[in-house]
């Protein structure tokens, strides 16, 4: 079976997730030798039928709503299923974008192991925290996930939300680690392969746009209630500027070569998905290449 990278995502989330898989089949070298597959959370019916009802998340229970800006997040362990667990496959969030070739994370030696992702030591107070939003997987060792089973258990009670998230009920002889430069949280520099625009409040694409998630981060040593604090305000222009113009200079190149179209664009903005001036920024915006030659360029001067 061929490589996949999937992207996982919902229709809150789409425009993002159609923009990294432009990026990663720009970014590469040979992309006829992977597919890209963008998942979306309302195309499998089992989320739907759990709508209002609580779930096991950090020790506490919390509602489960379908609308929510990451009700994706379960869907990041269907590709072996989707991949009848055979070969590997890539998963990543829609908001992570391809710098480098994802050809040379498929080719790295797993060492046997079962999954490979981004050690986060301390975030979230956890000190087993294992990034999960970019995994290489090898499918055939993961015959145990099975997604619906697991979203089920949540309810039940039999597991936590953050336990699955972070991999720790996971054997930890299955897990490999991989190197910072494949999930690169809100960095851009030169050794970078994926961009992770982890930062919700100042991802480009939402400049201006009214805040539309739920603060869930600890406070003062408890976590917040039920689904968490709603943040009042906008999303703030982000402080990186080429981060800004990758995303634009890869969306142009999507509404150029019909990957979207402007219709979808203008959907998007009217939903507040998209920032409102998103065409006037890509009238502006350099191309691709000017970008990623002012990021090598740093290294160069180095």
């Amino acid at each position: 079976m061929k490589n996949t990278v999937f992207i996982h995502t919902n229709g809150k989330q789409i425009a993002g997730a159609i923009v990294s898989a432009h990026s990663l089949r720009r970014n590469s070298r040979n992309p006829e030798a992977f597919d890209v597959r963008i998942i979306r959370q309302e195309d499998f019916k089992f989320f739907r039928d759990f709508e209002g009802r609580k779930f096991l998340r950090a020790g506490g229970w919390r509602t489960w709503r379908n609308d929510d800006l990451q009700s994706f997040t379960p869907t990041r362990f269907m590709p072996p299923e989707l991949m009848e667990y055979q070969g590997r496959a890539v998963v990543i969030d829609p908001d992570v974008f391809a710098v480098g070739d994802v050809n040379e994370l498929f080719s790295m030696d797993m060492q046997g192991k079962a999954i490979m992702a981004k050690r986060r030591t301390g975030h979230n107070g956890r000190d087993d925290y294992i990034a999960s939003s970019v995994m290489l997987l090898d499918c055939a060792k993961l015959p145990h996930w099975n997604v619906k089973q697991q979203f089920e258990d949540m309810f039940a009670g039999k597991l936590d939300y953050d336990d699955w998230i972070v991999l720790a009920n996971e054997p930890r002889e299955n897990i490999g680690f991989l190197p910072e430069e494949w999930n690169d949280f809100d960095r851009l520099t030169p050794d970078t392969k994926l961009i992770h625009n982890t930062k919700r409040r100042t991802q480009p694409w939402k400049t201006g746009l009214p805040i539309d998630f739920t603060n869930r981060v600890p406070v003062i040593g408890r976590f917040l209630p039920e689904n968490g604090i709603r943040l009042w305000g906008k999303y703030k222009k982000h402080p990186d500027q080429r981060q800004e113009d990758l995303f634009f200079s890869l969306l142009k190149e999507c509404l150029e070569s019909g990957q979207i179209t402007r219709t979808e664009i203008e959907s998007e903005m009217r939903s507040n998905h998209v920032r409102h001036d998103a065409f006037a920024v890509m009238n502006h915006v350099p191309s691709l290449d000017m970008v990623l030659n002012s990021v090598k360029s740093v290294k160069s001067a180095a």
